[in-house]
């Protein structure tokens, strides 16, 4: 039978639950289990998919194609495991389904309820993902803040949980935060204190509370917080701000959390656990300690956002641990490349540039101007989705001649829609869960770059669009010098084009981001980063 461990969270929001879930589960897959992560998210959507990236960050898709949280991007690069659709479980798809069954009549003429209905469909969703991955444990972190009225269900489901499943098997774990205030920052322990109360009122007594907090938590703090919460002293952790996530799970190890949570749940060690522990302590050390530096530009739509391109920020992270280097982000804001000042200002030293996914004509132009800028100059340079669109755009119009060049999505009755919509896109009304989504193949021609790249001839990479490029304008491409050097397996669509003179100019249809691990970082970035260190240092790309 799996376990299951429950991770809630305390007086404010964005506290660090997804990355707390995260570093738990990876300390659990060095011991040699079987972990599945879920996330019980309390919104009504049914999905991420139509959220704003401002208000919510960015949407990760998992390769059967679900548009979910962000935080299933940490559960995958931590615990280098691929999260499917059942791992995000929303409100909107809880009430979905009982409103579904009781059309059906699956509750015999029973008036429908939150309690048992809601909450049974709430269990049932989070144990059949435990059999679906046959986990030997499920670690589901509830969204939110408990004190939410949206996460009452699911609280309560996971109360109902300890009843069915035992107090061996199940575990409470409470994010929680620990301010320092005043002019002398004395640490305050009430609000910790106020945010295990409300999960008491729900019938939730923690076992193990991990404390955010900017200072060193003394033995006497940490025994009044174990008095006043109900747990044991060694069950109060801290959690400080660190150089790098990455060292999460380092520092949690070192408190005893990971003995900790196994003992509790009577877990045995896997002789392994040091030498997986040892190797994540390197790429750490890697992170933060790296022999060279280079500055990438990121141009997109939604950079006052830090969560709005996560997984591009994380990939190129990952990208400098093989190539032992730390990667500052430059954000730009596509249409302030717009507003007339020389592009010259933006990119003169950045050492390589992705231009990041988005929709709608927002930013377009400052996108096609940043592409032309890195084209001409010989700067390392990925486009992903969006960024494949606008490269193929700019060089129809700057390299091919043709002025009016445009996508359908930008302009309805361009000159000469080299970007345009999917054909089986056509007919589709609804805007949620309804675009080419999840893992697709991909063939890479033989002598290309990708192919150098990936070192293989056939792929699978992860997708989120409408538009494609314009098979009518490929042939006038490929004479003006483009590689279209990854196609579907039908030859029908366009996945990944490159420039074969350019030190470094590659881009792709699809979201390689989102299958970037630290201990394997995606080729494309991996790449990205190698070609910019080569710049940054002068050397010949030849």
């Amino acid at each position: 039978m799996a376990k299951f461990i429950f991770v809630t969270g305390g007086v404010v929001s964005s506290i660090g639950k997804g990355i707390a879930t995260a570093s738990l589960g990876r300390m659990l897959r060095n011991r040699g289990y079987t972990v599945a992560p879920v996330k019980l998210d309390p919104y009504i959507n049914v999905d991420a998919g139509t959220m704003n990236p401002y208000q919510h960050g960015e949407v990760f898709v998992t390769e059967d194609g679900a548009e979910t949280d962000l935080d299933l991007g940490h559960y995958e690069r931590f615990m280098d495991v691929n999260c499917t659709g059942g791992s995000s479980v929303t409100t909107g798809k809880v009430y979905q389904s009982v409103i579904a069954a009781e059309r059906r009549g699956d509750y015999l003429g029973a008036t429908v309820q939150v309690i048992p209905h809601v909450t049974n469909e709430i269990k049932r969703r989070i144990t059949s993902i435990a059999r679906e991955q046959e986990a030997d444990i499920v670690i589901a972190e509830i969204g939110g803040t408990v004190g939410d009225i949206e996460s009452l269900p699911f609280l309560e489901a996971i109360r109902q949980m300890r009843g069915e499943f035992g107090i061996e098997n199940t575990l409470y774990v409470h994010v929680t935060l620990i301010p320092s205030v005043g002019p002398w920052g004395e640490v305050k322990t009430k609000p910790t204190q106020h945010s295990v109360i409300k999960l008491r009122e729900i019938g939730i007594s923690p076992d193990l509370l991990i404390c955010r907090t900017d200072v060193e938590l003394t033995q006497d703090v940490r025994e009044k917080i174990s008095l006043f919460c109900g747990v044991p002293p060694q069950a109060v952790m801290q959690s400080m701000t660190l150089p790098t996530i990455y060292e999460v799970p380092v520092v949690y190890e070192e408190y005893g959390l990971g003995d900790y949570v196994s003992k509790r749940l009577g877990l045995e060690d896997h002789p392994a656990k040091e030498e997986q522990l040892n190797k994540w302590r390197e790429l750490v050390e890697i992170i933060k300690n790296p022999r060279h530096e280079v500055n990438i530009a990121v141009v997109g739509k939604y950079t006052g956002n830090g969560d709005a391109y996560k997984s591009i920020s994380e990939a190129l992270i990952h990208a400098g641990i093989t190539n032992h280097c730390r990667v500052k982000v430059q954000w730009i804001e596509s249409d302030e490349l717009e507003k007339g000042r020389p592009i010259e200002d933006f990119l003169s030293g950045v050492d390589g540039l992705i231009v990041a996914p988005g929709f709608g004509a927002r930013g377009v132009e400052g996108k096609i101007e940043a592409i032309r800028h890195v084209r001409e100059n010989g700067t390392p340079f990925l486009g992903i989705c969006f960024g494949l669109q606008m490269a193929v755009i700019e060089y129809a119009r700057n390299v091919c001649g043709l002025s009016g060049a445009n996508s359908e999505e930008v302009e309805t009755n361009a000159a000469y829609p080299v970007i345009h919509l999917l054909p089986d896109q056509k007919e589709v009304q609804d805007k949620g869960a309804s675009m080419r989504l999840g893992s697709y193949p991909c063939n890479l021609t033989v002598g290309s770059l990708a192919a150098s790249i990936y070192a293989e001839s056939r792929i699978t990479e992860r997708h989120r669009h409408r538009y494609e490029v314009n098979n009518d304008f490929r042939g006038m491409l490929e004479k003006a010098g483009m590689v279209i050097s990854g196609v579907s397996p039908d030859y029908r669509l366009v996945e990944m084009i490159e420039l074969p003179k350019h030190p470094y100019f590659i881009a792709t249809q699809a979201h390689p981001e989102f299958k970037s691990r630290p201990n394997r970082p995606h080729p494309l970035f991996e790449g990205l980063v190698r070609a910019a260190v080569r710049k940054c240092e002068g050397v010949s790309l030849a």
